[in-house]
Protein backbone atom coordinates (compact mmCIF):
# COMPACT_ATOMS: atom_id res chain seq x y z
CA UNK A 1 0.00 0.00 0.00
CA UNK A 2 1.35 3.36 -1.00
CA UNK A 3 0.88 6.13 1.29
CA UNK A 4 1.01 10.12 1.12
CA UNK A 5 1.70 12.55 3.88
CA UNK A 6 -0.31 15.27 5.32
CA UNK A 7 1.57 18.00 6.81
CA UNK A 8 0.09 21.26 8.22
CA UNK A 9 2.88 23.85 9.69
CA UNK A 10 2.56 26.44 12.74
CA UNK A 11 5.29 29.20 12.10
CA UNK A 12 6.22 31.93 14.39
CA UNK A 13 7.13 34.75 13.97
CA UNK A 14 9.20 37.27 16.11
CA UNK A 15 7.60 41.22 15.45
CA UNK A 16 9.90 43.95 14.54
CA UNK A 17 8.65 45.94 17.59
CA UNK A 18 11.15 48.11 19.82
CA UNK A 19 9.14 46.91 22.68
CA UNK A 20 7.97 43.58 24.36
CA UNK A 21 4.14 42.75 23.82
CA UNK A 22 2.93 43.69 27.34
CA UNK A 23 5.86 46.08 28.81
CA UNK A 24 8.22 48.31 27.61
CA UNK A 25 11.14 45.98 27.84
CA UNK A 26 13.72 46.10 25.03
CA UNK A 27 13.16 43.04 22.26
CA UNK A 28 16.83 43.71 21.47
CA UNK A 29 19.24 40.57 19.90
CA UNK A 30 21.64 39.35 21.81
CA UNK A 31 21.86 41.65 25.00
CA UNK A 32 23.46 40.41 28.11
CA UNK A 33 21.46 37.78 29.66
CA UNK A 34 18.21 39.00 31.96
CA UNK A 35 19.08 42.30 31.07
CA UNK A 36 15.60 42.78 28.70
CA UNK A 37 13.64 42.43 32.32
CA UNK A 38 10.80 43.91 34.29
CA UNK A 39 8.19 43.21 37.04
CA UNK A 40 5.73 42.65 34.18
CA UNK A 41 7.53 40.43 31.89
CA UNK A 42 8.75 37.99 34.43
CA UNK A 43 4.99 37.77 36.04
CA UNK A 44 5.82 39.36 39.66
CA UNK A 45 2.45 39.59 42.35
CA UNK A 46 -0.08 42.69 40.95
CA UNK A 47 1.37 43.66 37.41
CA UNK A 48 -1.01 44.64 34.91
CA UNK A 49 0.27 44.24 31.37
CA UNK A 50 -1.00 46.47 28.36
CA UNK A 51 -1.11 45.56 25.41
CA UNK A 52 1.48 46.62 22.30
CA UNK A 53 -0.36 48.14 19.95
CA UNK A 54 2.89 48.06 17.00
CA UNK A 55 2.55 44.51 17.46
CA UNK A 56 -1.53 44.56 16.44
CA UNK A 57 -0.56 46.85 13.33
CA UNK A 58 1.87 44.29 12.44
CA UNK A 59 -0.48 41.30 12.57
CA UNK A 60 -2.94 42.98 10.92
CA UNK A 61 -0.40 43.60 7.89
CA UNK A 62 0.35 39.95 7.66
CA UNK A 63 -2.98 38.81 7.75
CA UNK A 64 -4.12 41.17 4.96
CA UNK A 65 -1.30 40.68 2.91
CA UNK A 66 -1.95 36.83 3.46
CA UNK A 67 -5.28 36.61 2.29
CA UNK A 68 -6.85 36.20 5.88
CA UNK A 69 -9.99 37.51 7.26
CA UNK A 70 -9.36 39.81 10.14
CA UNK A 71 -11.69 39.23 13.28
CA UNK A 72 -13.62 42.46 14.38
CA UNK A 73 -13.47 41.34 17.69
CA UNK A 74 -10.26 39.28 19.33
CA UNK A 75 -9.18 38.41 22.65
CA UNK A 76 -6.34 37.02 24.52
CA UNK A 77 -6.40 33.73 26.88
CA UNK A 78 -3.89 32.32 29.41
CA UNK A 79 -2.48 29.10 27.78
CA UNK A 80 -1.44 27.54 31.35
CA UNK A 81 1.83 25.06 31.59
CA UNK A 82 4.84 25.41 33.85
CA UNK A 83 8.19 25.12 32.60
CA UNK A 84 11.30 26.75 33.86
CA UNK A 85 11.87 29.51 31.11
CA UNK A 86 7.41 30.74 31.23
CA UNK A 87 8.35 32.72 34.82
CA UNK A 88 4.18 33.15 35.30
CA UNK A 89 3.56 29.82 34.92
CA UNK A 90 1.25 30.40 31.73
CA UNK A 91 1.62 32.45 28.39
CA UNK A 92 -0.66 34.91 27.06
CA UNK A 93 -1.59 33.90 23.36
CA UNK A 94 -5.04 33.75 21.98
CA UNK A 95 -7.30 30.47 21.68
CA UNK A 96 -11.28 31.31 20.60
CA UNK A 97 -11.02 34.22 19.58
CA UNK A 98 -7.74 34.62 16.83
CA UNK A 99 -6.72 38.02 15.19
CA UNK A 100 -7.42 36.70 11.72
CA UNK A 101 -8.46 33.31 9.96
CA UNK A 102 -9.33 32.18 6.42
CA UNK A 103 -6.49 33.17 4.33
CA UNK A 104 -4.00 31.52 1.65
CA UNK A 105 -0.61 31.75 0.05
CA UNK A 106 0.33 29.94 -2.87
CA UNK A 107 3.43 28.27 -3.93
CA UNK A 108 4.53 26.62 -7.06
CA UNK A 109 4.80 22.94 -7.15
CA UNK A 110 6.20 20.51 -10.05
CA UNK A 111 5.09 23.81 -12.26
CA UNK A 112 1.93 24.20 -11.35
CA UNK A 113 0.63 26.84 -8.74
CA UNK A 114 -1.03 25.58 -5.36
CA UNK A 115 -3.05 27.34 -2.86
CA UNK A 116 -2.18 26.32 0.77
CA UNK A 117 -4.89 27.54 3.18
CA UNK A 118 -4.24 29.21 6.50
CA UNK A 119 -6.07 28.48 9.60
CA UNK A 120 -5.47 31.07 11.78
CA UNK A 121 -2.64 34.08 12.94
CA UNK A 122 -2.85 34.88 16.05
CA UNK A 123 -0.53 36.79 18.79
CA UNK A 124 1.23 35.93 21.95
CA UNK A 125 3.79 36.47 24.26
CA UNK A 126 7.33 34.38 23.92
CA UNK A 127 8.87 32.50 26.59
CA UNK A 128 12.37 32.71 27.38
CA UNK A 129 15.08 30.60 26.59
CA UNK A 130 16.64 28.14 28.53
CA UNK A 131 20.83 27.28 28.27
CA UNK A 132 22.49 24.07 29.02
CA UNK A 133 25.56 23.05 29.59
CA UNK A 134 27.54 24.37 26.29
CA UNK A 135 30.05 27.07 26.93
CA UNK A 136 28.60 27.30 31.35
CA UNK A 137 30.50 27.06 34.18
CA UNK A 138 29.38 23.83 35.28
CA UNK A 139 28.15 21.01 32.29
CA UNK A 140 25.26 19.72 34.39
CA UNK A 141 23.86 22.55 34.80
CA UNK A 142 21.05 24.73 33.12
CA UNK A 143 20.36 28.44 33.01
CA UNK A 144 17.37 30.50 32.16
CA UNK A 145 17.50 33.90 30.05
CA UNK A 146 14.63 36.13 30.54
CA UNK A 147 15.61 38.69 27.63
CA UNK A 148 13.25 36.93 25.49
CA UNK A 149 10.11 36.09 27.69
CA UNK A 150 7.09 38.71 26.64
CA UNK A 151 8.63 39.47 23.10
CA UNK A 152 6.03 40.35 20.30
CA UNK A 153 4.77 36.52 18.61
CA UNK A 154 2.94 35.65 15.96
CA UNK A 155 1.32 32.37 15.23
CA UNK A 156 0.31 31.75 11.36
CA UNK A 157 -0.60 28.10 11.16
CA UNK A 158 -1.50 26.75 7.87
CA UNK A 159 -4.56 24.26 6.83
CA UNK A 160 -3.43 20.22 6.16
CA UNK A 161 -2.80 21.10 2.60
CA UNK A 162 0.55 20.27 2.47
CA UNK A 163 1.65 16.75 0.94
CA UNK A 164 5.30 16.59 0.81
CA UNK A 165 9.07 18.06 2.19
CA UNK A 166 9.22 20.04 -0.59
CA UNK A 167 5.79 21.55 -0.51
CA UNK A 168 6.50 22.41 2.92
CA UNK A 169 9.68 24.13 2.10
CA UNK A 170 8.39 25.66 -0.79
CA UNK A 171 5.21 26.99 1.56
CA UNK A 172 7.53 28.81 4.07
CA UNK A 173 9.94 30.67 2.06
CA UNK A 174 7.05 31.89 0.51
CA UNK A 175 5.58 32.77 3.64
CA UNK A 176 9.04 33.89 4.77
CA UNK A 177 9.73 36.05 1.56
CA UNK A 178 5.92 38.09 2.49
CA UNK A 179 6.99 38.47 5.97
CA UNK A 180 9.92 40.47 4.47
CA UNK A 181 8.39 42.19 2.09
CA UNK A 182 5.71 43.82 4.48
CA UNK A 183 8.83 44.28 6.83
CA UNK A 184 6.75 42.64 9.73
CA UNK A 185 9.88 40.35 11.06
CA UNK A 186 13.51 40.07 10.02
CA UNK A 187 12.74 36.59 9.63
CA UNK A 188 16.82 36.00 10.90
CA UNK A 189 15.90 31.75 11.77
CA UNK A 190 19.39 31.97 13.29
CA UNK A 191 18.27 33.72 16.13
CA UNK A 192 15.10 32.64 16.42
CA UNK A 193 13.02 35.65 14.37
CA UNK A 194 11.02 32.66 12.38
CA UNK A 195 10.69 29.14 14.22
CA UNK A 196 8.61 25.89 12.68
CA UNK A 197 6.76 23.33 14.39
CA UNK A 198 4.93 20.52 12.03
CA UNK A 199 2.04 18.28 12.48
CA UNK A 200 3.03 15.39 10.35
CA UNK A 201 0.84 12.15 9.37
CA UNK A 202 0.27 9.50 6.58
CA UNK A 203 -2.67 8.19 4.85
CA UNK A 204 -3.24 5.35 1.91
CA UNK A 205 -2.84 7.21 -1.29
CA UNK A 206 -6.76 8.56 -2.25
CA UNK A 207 -7.98 8.42 1.39
CA UNK A 208 -9.76 11.82 2.71
CA UNK A 209 -9.34 10.87 6.18
CA UNK A 210 -6.41 12.27 8.33
CA UNK A 211 -4.11 9.40 9.96
CA UNK A 212 -2.75 9.97 13.61
CA UNK A 213 -0.16 13.01 13.47
CA UNK A 214 2.91 13.84 15.48
CA UNK A 215 4.56 17.07 16.08
CA UNK A 216 7.86 17.90 15.05
CA UNK A 217 9.87 20.82 16.59
CA UNK A 218 13.37 22.47 16.51
CA UNK A 219 13.29 23.02 12.80
CA UNK A 220 15.69 26.35 12.48
CA UNK A 221 16.40 26.18 8.98
CA UNK A 222 14.32 25.12 5.79
CA UNK A 223 16.74 22.31 5.62
CA UNK A 224 16.41 20.96 8.93
CA UNK A 225 12.44 21.12 7.94
CA UNK A 226 13.03 19.25 4.48
CA UNK A 227 15.35 16.53 6.30
CA UNK A 228 12.98 16.28 9.28
CA UNK A 229 9.93 15.24 7.64
CA UNK A 230 11.60 12.92 5.16
CA UNK A 231 12.71 11.24 8.54
CA UNK A 232 8.89 11.29 10.28
CA UNK A 233 7.10 10.16 6.92
CA UNK A 234 9.44 7.38 6.65
CA UNK A 235 9.28 6.41 9.90
CA UNK A 236 5.51 6.31 10.25
CA UNK A 237 5.30 4.62 6.94
CA UNK A 238 7.57 1.94 8.88
CA UNK A 239 5.82 1.63 11.66
CA UNK A 240 2.41 1.04 9.98
CA UNK A 241 4.14 -1.48 6.97
CA UNK A 242 5.05 -2.93 9.85
CA UNK A 243 1.69 -3.30 11.88
CA UNK A 244 2.34 -1.31 14.68
CA UNK A 245 0.55 2.21 15.55
CA UNK A 246 1.10 5.49 15.45
CA UNK A 247 1.67 7.42 18.51
CA UNK A 248 -0.20 10.81 19.33
CA UNK A 249 3.56 12.81 20.49
CA UNK A 250 5.49 15.90 20.28
CA UNK A 251 9.39 14.87 18.77
CA UNK A 252 12.71 16.83 18.50
CA UNK A 253 14.43 16.65 15.60
CA UNK A 254 18.20 16.05 16.02
CA UNK A 255 20.31 17.92 13.27
CA UNK A 256 23.39 16.12 13.76
CA UNK A 257 22.03 11.99 13.60
CA UNK A 258 18.85 13.45 11.11
CA UNK A 259 16.22 12.02 13.35
CA UNK A 260 13.18 12.77 15.10
CA UNK A 261 13.16 11.94 18.94
CA UNK A 262 10.24 11.68 21.38
CA UNK A 263 9.72 14.31 23.87
CA UNK A 264 6.38 14.11 25.43
CA UNK A 265 2.98 13.20 24.69
CA UNK A 266 0.75 15.37 22.88
CA UNK A 267 -1.09 17.67 24.69
CA UNK A 268 -4.82 18.69 23.41
CA UNK A 269 -5.80 22.49 24.04
CA UNK A 270 -8.08 21.07 27.26
CA UNK A 271 -4.37 20.01 28.86
CA UNK A 272 -3.85 23.79 28.87
CA UNK A 273 -6.95 24.82 30.54
CA UNK A 274 -7.37 28.19 28.41
CA UNK A 275 -9.60 30.62 29.52
CA UNK A 276 -9.55 34.59 28.88
CA UNK A 277 -6.83 36.77 29.88
CA UNK A 278 -8.91 38.63 33.05
CA UNK A 279 -6.17 41.58 33.03
CA UNK A 280 -6.48 42.35 29.10
CA UNK A 281 -9.67 43.65 27.54
CA UNK A 282 -10.81 42.26 24.07
CA UNK A 283 -9.49 44.28 21.16
CA UNK A 284 -12.14 45.89 18.80
CA UNK A 285 -10.58 46.42 15.24
CA UNK A 286 -12.45 48.35 12.75
CA UNK A 287 -12.34 48.98 8.95
CA UNK A 288 -10.79 52.09 9.47
CA UNK A 289 -8.42 51.01 11.33
CA UNK A 290 -7.91 47.71 8.91
CA UNK A 291 -7.92 50.15 5.60
CA UNK A 292 -5.28 52.18 7.57
CA UNK A 293 -2.72 49.15 7.23
CA UNK A 294 -4.22 47.97 3.90
CA UNK A 295 -3.13 51.56 2.44
CA UNK A 296 0.94 50.88 3.84
CA UNK A 297 1.27 47.66 2.14
CA UNK A 298 4.05 47.77 -0.74
CA UNK A 299 3.54 45.46 -3.67
CA UNK A 300 3.66 41.58 -2.74
CA UNK A 301 5.90 39.34 -4.64
CA UNK A 302 3.38 37.11 -6.65
CA UNK A 303 2.44 40.74 -7.69
CA UNK A 304 5.81 41.55 -8.48
CA UNK A 305 6.37 38.31 -9.90
CA UNK A 306 3.67 38.74 -12.55
CA UNK A 307 4.63 42.51 -13.23
CA UNK A 308 8.53 41.53 -13.93
CA UNK A 309 6.92 39.17 -16.65
CA UNK A 310 4.63 41.56 -18.20
CA UNK A 311 6.97 44.50 -17.93
CA UNK A 312 10.62 43.48 -18.44
CA UNK A 313 9.79 40.58 -20.21
CA UNK A 314 11.76 38.09 -18.41
CA UNK A 315 11.06 34.05 -18.31
CA UNK A 316 8.75 33.23 -15.02
CA UNK A 317 11.73 31.45 -13.92
CA UNK A 318 13.66 34.20 -13.55
CA UNK A 319 10.68 36.31 -12.08
CA UNK A 320 10.00 33.94 -9.59
CA UNK A 321 14.35 33.84 -8.50
CA UNK A 322 14.76 37.98 -8.46
CA UNK A 323 10.92 38.70 -6.77
CA UNK A 324 11.52 36.26 -3.81
CA UNK A 325 13.66 38.86 -2.24
CA UNK A 326 12.16 42.55 -1.68
CA UNK A 327 15.84 43.87 -1.95
CA UNK A 328 17.05 42.16 -4.69
CA UNK A 329 14.00 43.49 -6.87
CA UNK A 330 14.76 46.51 -5.67
CA UNK A 331 18.41 45.74 -6.95
CA UNK A 332 17.34 44.58 -10.23
CA UNK A 333 15.04 47.43 -10.96
CA UNK A 334 17.81 50.18 -10.18
CA UNK A 335 19.74 48.22 -12.80
CA UNK A 336 17.33 48.47 -15.39
CA UNK A 337 17.19 52.58 -14.56
CA UNK A 338 20.66 52.64 -15.88
CA UNK A 339 20.56 49.73 -18.48
CA UNK A 340 17.75 48.80 -20.17
CA UNK A 341 18.34 45.45 -20.85
CA UNK A 342 16.64 42.75 -18.47
CA UNK A 343 17.62 39.83 -19.37
CA UNK A 344 21.00 40.24 -19.24
CA UNK A 345 20.51 41.77 -15.80
CA UNK A 346 18.68 39.03 -14.46
CA UNK A 347 21.36 36.50 -15.82
CA UNK A 348 23.82 38.59 -13.97
CA UNK A 349 21.71 38.92 -10.52
CA UNK A 350 20.81 34.98 -10.83
CA UNK A 351 24.15 34.20 -11.55
CA UNK A 352 27.01 35.68 -10.06
CA UNK A 353 25.26 38.29 -7.55
CA UNK A 354 23.24 35.73 -5.46
CA UNK A 355 25.90 33.57 -5.62
CA UNK A 356 28.39 35.76 -3.80
CA UNK A 357 25.64 37.07 -1.67
CA UNK A 358 25.31 33.37 -0.79
CA UNK A 359 28.79 32.97 -0.30
CA UNK A 360 29.21 35.43 2.09
CA UNK A 361 25.91 35.92 3.66
CA UNK A 362 25.86 39.53 3.08
CA UNK A 363 22.43 41.67 2.64
CA UNK A 364 22.03 43.31 -0.16
CA UNK A 365 21.76 46.68 0.88
CA UNK A 366 25.32 46.29 2.23
CA UNK A 367 26.65 44.66 -1.08
CA UNK A 368 29.71 46.41 -3.19
CA UNK A 369 28.71 45.81 -6.32
CA UNK A 370 25.96 48.75 -6.61
CA UNK A 371 23.80 48.62 -10.01
CA UNK A 372 26.11 51.57 -10.89
CA UNK A 373 28.64 49.65 -11.60
CA UNK A 374 27.50 46.01 -13.09
CA UNK A 375 25.78 48.22 -15.33
CA UNK A 376 29.23 50.37 -16.04
CA UNK A 377 30.47 46.72 -16.33
CA UNK A 378 27.90 45.67 -19.04
CA UNK A 379 28.81 48.97 -21.10
CA UNK A 380 31.91 48.22 -21.26
CA UNK A 381 31.23 44.69 -22.88
CA UNK A 382 28.86 46.83 -25.31
CA UNK A 383 31.24 49.49 -26.73
CA UNK A 384 33.93 46.49 -27.17
CA UNK A 385 36.52 47.81 -23.77
CA UNK A 386 36.40 43.85 -22.15
CA UNK A 387 34.90 41.08 -23.27
CA UNK A 388 32.27 38.63 -21.91
CA UNK A 389 35.04 36.63 -20.73
CA UNK A 390 37.03 39.41 -19.02
CA UNK A 391 33.68 40.76 -17.27
CA UNK A 392 33.89 37.58 -15.17
CA UNK A 393 37.38 38.72 -13.58
CA UNK A 394 36.11 42.24 -13.67
CA UNK A 395 33.17 41.42 -11.72
CA UNK A 396 34.91 39.91 -8.89
CA UNK A 397 37.48 42.29 -8.53
CA UNK A 398 34.76 44.46 -8.02
CA UNK A 399 33.08 42.39 -5.51
CA UNK A 400 36.55 42.03 -3.72
CA UNK A 401 37.67 45.58 -3.61
CA UNK A 402 34.87 48.14 -4.10
CA UNK A 403 36.39 49.66 -6.91
CA UNK A 404 34.50 50.93 -10.42
CA UNK A 405 35.15 48.55 -13.66
CA UNK A 406 36.68 51.62 -15.27
CA UNK A 407 39.30 51.52 -12.62
CA UNK A 408 40.02 47.74 -12.83
CA UNK A 409 40.04 47.25 -16.82
CA UNK A 410 43.39 50.24 -16.51
CA UNK A 411 44.98 49.07 -13.56
CA UNK A 412 45.36 45.65 -14.59
CA UNK A 413 45.37 46.37 -17.75
CA UNK A 414 42.21 43.86 -19.02
CA UNK A 415 41.44 45.91 -22.02
CA UNK A 416 39.87 43.05 -24.81
CA UNK A 417 42.69 43.01 -27.64
CA UNK A 418 40.88 43.61 -31.39
CA UNK A 419 43.90 44.29 -32.95
CA UNK A 420 43.82 41.87 -35.66
CA UNK A 421 47.19 41.80 -36.48
CA UNK A 422 47.99 40.88 -32.91
CA UNK A 423 45.51 38.20 -32.95
CA UNK A 424 46.30 36.75 -36.30
CA UNK A 425 50.16 36.53 -34.49
CA UNK A 426 48.44 34.41 -31.50
CA UNK A 427 46.34 32.07 -34.23
CA UNK A 428 49.36 31.49 -36.21
CA UNK A 429 51.13 30.24 -33.30
CA UNK A 430 48.67 28.03 -31.96
CA UNK A 431 47.95 26.76 -35.65
CA UNK A 432 51.75 25.90 -35.61
CA UNK A 433 51.88 24.34 -32.13
CA UNK A 434 49.02 21.91 -33.12
CA UNK A 435 49.27 20.21 -36.61
CA UNK A 436 47.85 16.93 -36.03
CA UNK A 437 44.37 19.01 -34.75
CA UNK A 438 44.44 21.28 -37.97
CA UNK A 439 44.99 18.10 -40.26
CA UNK A 440 41.91 16.81 -38.19
CA UNK A 441 39.92 20.12 -38.98
CA UNK A 442 40.63 20.30 -42.91
CA UNK A 443 39.65 16.39 -42.61
CA UNK A 444 36.37 17.49 -41.23
CA UNK A 445 36.74 17.77 -37.33
CA UNK A 446 34.63 21.10 -37.29
CA UNK A 447 34.05 20.77 -33.85
CA UNK A 448 37.96 21.22 -33.23
CA UNK A 449 37.65 24.76 -34.06
CA UNK A 450 36.29 25.15 -29.95
CA UNK A 451 40.05 23.89 -28.99
CA UNK A 452 41.57 26.73 -31.35
CA UNK A 453 39.40 29.31 -29.85
CA UNK A 454 39.77 28.35 -26.31
CA UNK A 455 43.86 28.13 -27.18
CA UNK A 456 43.49 31.75 -28.20
CA UNK A 457 41.77 32.21 -25.22
CA UNK A 458 43.93 30.88 -23.15
CA UNK A 459 47.63 32.94 -24.27
CA UNK A 460 45.70 35.90 -25.24
CA UNK A 461 44.90 35.80 -21.20
CA UNK A 462 40.61 36.04 -22.37
CA UNK A 463 41.28 39.44 -24.05
CA UNK A 464 41.06 38.69 -27.41
CA UNK A 465 37.99 39.86 -28.74
CA UNK A 466 35.62 36.17 -29.11
CA UNK A 467 34.06 37.30 -32.16
CA UNK A 468 37.61 38.08 -34.25
CA UNK A 469 39.10 35.12 -32.70
CA UNK A 470 36.34 32.62 -34.38
CA UNK A 471 35.75 34.42 -37.73
CA UNK A 472 39.74 34.69 -38.28
CA UNK A 473 40.60 31.12 -36.57
CA UNK A 474 37.85 30.20 -39.64
CA UNK A 475 39.71 32.35 -42.56
CA UNK A 476 43.00 31.30 -41.78
CA UNK A 477 42.23 27.87 -40.92
CA UNK A 478 40.34 27.38 -44.27
CA UNK A 479 41.80 30.12 -46.84
CA UNK A 480 45.67 29.46 -46.28
CA UNK A 481 46.73 26.39 -48.11
CA UNK A 482 50.16 26.71 -46.57
CA UNK A 483 48.45 25.74 -43.62
CA UNK A 484 47.32 22.28 -44.60
CA UNK A 485 50.99 20.58 -43.94
CA UNK A 486 52.30 23.33 -41.12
Amino acid sequence: MKYEPVIGLEVHVQLNTKSKMFCSCSTEFGAEPNKNTCPICLGMPGVLPAINREAINLAIKTALATNCKIAPFNRFARKNYFYPDLPKGYQISQYELPLAKNGHIEIVTNGKIKRIGITRVHMEEDAGKLIHGENLRSHDSSYVDMNRAGVPLMEVVSEPDIHSPEEAKEYVTRLKSILRYIEVSDCNMEEGSLRCDANVSIRPVGSKGLGIKTEVKNMNSFRFLQKALEYEIKRQIDIVEEGGKIIQETRLFNPDKGITISMRGKEEAHDYRYFPEPDLVPTEIDSTWIEDIRATLPELPDAKRKRFVKEYGLPEYDAEVITISKSIANYFENCIKLYNKPKIISNWVMGEVLRTLKDEDFEIEKYPVTPQMLTGMFNLIDNGTISGKIAKTVFEEMYKTGKSPENIVKEKGLVQITDEAEIIKVIDEIIASNPKEVADYKGGKEKLLTFFVGQVMKISKGKANPQSVNNLLKERLKNNPSLTNP
